[in-house]
């Protein structure tokens, strides 16, 4: 099992940026890339950005030059760096684990562990 906790949403303006945070814990053997996806009410949850265990990051076109993936292996934490937010921005972000052995970090079918979310919300 592996056990995600997210935190840093909050809300901000629009042009604001935000840190989200990701604690991963766990059996970990086997994970070879996280990832980070969004959700908003009524609306598919959908690939945000992805990072492997070798630090190849992927994003989603329309993030791409605003958000950054990393991670702290020390720590354990994944990170997503949000810069130039805006109101279509706003949803519940979710970190992300896939099934093991998988580097398929960006279709949510592959994913296996879920986090509970943090919420972003981008005030115009």
């Amino acid at each position: 099992q592996v056990q995600l906790v997210e935190s840093g949403g909050g809300s901000v303006q629009a042009g604001g940026s935000l840190r989200l945070s990701c604690a991963v814990s766990g059996y970990t053997y086997g994970t070879y890339c996280m990832g980070w996806f969004r959700q908003v009410p009524g609306k598919e949850r959908e690939w945000v950005a992805s990072i492997t265990n070798d630090g190849r990051t992927n994003y989603a076109d329309y993030v791409k030059g605003r958000f950054t993936i990393s991670k702290d292996n020390a720590k354990n934490i994944l990170y997503l760096q949000i810069n130039s937010l805006k109101p279509e921005d706003t949803a519940m972000y979710y970190c992300a684990a896939p099934v093991p052995g998988s580097y398929a970090c960006y279709l949510r079918t592959m994913i296996r562990y879920w986090g509970q979310g943090t919420q972003v919300t981008v005030t115009s």
